[in-house]
């Protein structure tokens, strides 16, 4: 059994019966939608027509919502509805990002994840979803995908369904009937500074985004909508900058010290900064939740699929073993360090390109599936390590009997730049070219908000150019002192880090 859901927009008069009904049957809190109708207009006055699209989980086949949550929250039952258990959501808002339908939200009350789950309570007891009941006209139809002699069934095989973004991979089972295209393609559709009845909710950069993107494609106007939001905000971007700081900063130490290159006490000072920033990106990690009480349930009931959960595990060993090495080099255990220095080097590495699969898996935004994301993150970890082993160098090399290798150090800033700075110029350029990949059309606009939109000054001056190219030229001619290199380095690092996390994002979903 596969229950699914056909809409005949054919039928749909936009009266918004099956948003009242959705929210008084599920207590939906004011401003969240399991379902919501959005108005959409075509053509010039006086030949003008205005559409309907009834929006809502699709509960796929292949939801990549289920596999993304770290706890098991999400899961899809026996009969295919996915559905959701709100006593065991963290609120990581990660299914957010991978739904490419942009069907979750965050109940404002529970501070859970929760979205359309079919009225399961309903069907549960052989009753239909309260939106199929309510509506007047017939136009919301469910049933048995699998029973070919069920009426969604026979509905499908004398007509043609149309399923929104299938591209995805994730086989919706919810089908639209007579839909016009502009409807169902956000990209399609400029967004104004008010609706109907109603303002939109954006703020000016928001609308000069939505008018960058809609700019060239648009071929309708959206009139009628609900309030989207960004899910990730800085903490999610601060994450990132401190994990690679952390994880740079004992890598490249355990590393040399493994090939004979650093003396054992560059790992205790490796360490120390590690430490530092590993207790700032948990931090961060679980302030960004939404049920930060809960936290303990990632790694307690882990959802093995899910890379929050693999990444979760990885962080916690990392620090397990950066401290033991911490103790060892302070209690002056030398002789044990090398054993565990080489775990700890490649628990290193895995803290910093674990989050590359993560995005990955927020199938959602098209802009984050880059396979460039992986080796980017290690040379960011490279180059914010060597930036923050520059900053305490000097002084531990006074103090200690040169731990550091000067060389060392300078050759690691430098691969981490090089390496950088490539993958930012290969990420801006790239996706140009696969713009005949329907999958790869939403990276296509993300990236150009990167290098032509309205954050190309911050991209191409604060990350590229005083971020990376100029602290590549003063390093190796030497004009500036390593630390004013490293804290250019730093900064135009952190700056990339907020752009890539607010263009994946800056693209509408619905």
């Amino acid at each position: 059994m596969r229950y699914g859901f056909v809409i005949d927009q054919n039928k749909c008069i936009g009266c918004h019966a099956c948003t009242v009904a959705c929210k008084a049957e599920n207590a939906v809190p004011l401003g969240s939608f399991r379902t919501w109708v959005k108005y959409v207009e075509e053509g010039q006055f006086p030949d003008t027509q205005r559409q309907f699209a009834v929006l809502r989980c699709n509960h796929c086949d292949n939801a990549p919502c289920v596999k993304i949550c770290p706890v098991k929250a999400l899961y899809t039952r026996p009969d295919g509805i996915v559905d959701f258990d709100q006593n065991e959501c963290i609120g990581c808002k990660a299914c957010m990002q991978a739904c490419p339908y942009d069907a979750l939200y965050i109940n404002p009350q529970t501070e859970t994840a929760q979205k359309c789950n079919f009225c399961a309570h309903r069907v549960d007891v052989g009753l239909q979803p309260a939106c199929v009941i309510v509506c007047p006209e017939q136009a919301i139809i469910t049933g048995d995908l699998d029973n070919p002699q069920s009426h969604i069934s026979e509905l499908l095989s004398k007509n043609k369904g149309v399923a929104r973004k299938p591209e995805q991979a994730t086989r919706p089972k919810l089908y639209y009937l007579g839909s016009g295209k502009s409807v169902l393609k956000p990209e399609l559709q400029k967004r104004d500074n008010g609706y109907l009845w109603s303002q939109t909710g954006l703020d000016e950069q928001t609308l000069d985004l939505q008018a960058f993107i809609a700019k060239a494609e648009a071929k309708a106007r959206t009139a009628y909508d609900v309030p989207h939001h960004q899910p990730w905000g800085w903490r999610v971007w601060a994450y990132l900058w401190t994990k690679s700081i952390a994880a740079g900063a004992f890598f490249l130490p355990a590393f040399a010290f493994v090939m004979g290159w650093q003396k054992s006490q560059s790992l205790l000072i490796g360490a120390l900064i590690s430490l530092i920033f590993q207790v700032i990106t948990a931090a961060l990690l679980v302030a960004d939740l939404r049920r930060p009480d809960r936290f303990l349930r990632i790694l307690l009931r882990p959802q093995w699929k899910s890379w929050l959960a693999i990444g979760a595990y990885i962080l916690t060993a990392f620090g397990g073993v950066s401290t033991l090495v911490w103790l060892l080099e302070t209690f002056g255990y030398h002789n044990i360090t090398y054993f565990v220095a080489i775990p700890g080097a490649i628990l290193g590495v895995l803290s910093a390109i674990y989050s590359g699969f993560l995005f990955k898996q927020a199938e959602g935004r098209d802009f984050w599936q880059s396979s460039l994301t992986t080796p980017h993150l290690f040379f960011q970890a490279v180059l914010a390590g060597a930036s923050a082993i520059c900053f305490v160098a000097p002084i531990a090399n006074w103090f200690r009997g040169n731990p550091f290798s000067n060389d060392y150090v300078k050759a690691s800033l430098i691969v981490g730049l090089v390496g950088h700075l490539a993958m930012m110029l290969l990420e801006a350029f790239l996706p140009s070219f696969t713009k005949a990949k329907p999958q790869m059309a939403d990276a296509v606009r993300a990236t150009k908000l990167l290098t032509r939109g309205p954050y190309w000054y911050q991209f191409w001056i604060n990350s590229v150019f005083f971020g990376a190219l100029l602290p590549l030229v003063f390093l190796v001619s030497g004009f500036l002192p390593t630390f004013l290199v490293a804290f250019l380095a730093l900064s135009g690092l952190y700056t990339y880090e907020r752009l890539w996390i607010k263009a994946g994002q800056a693209i509408p979903l619905s």
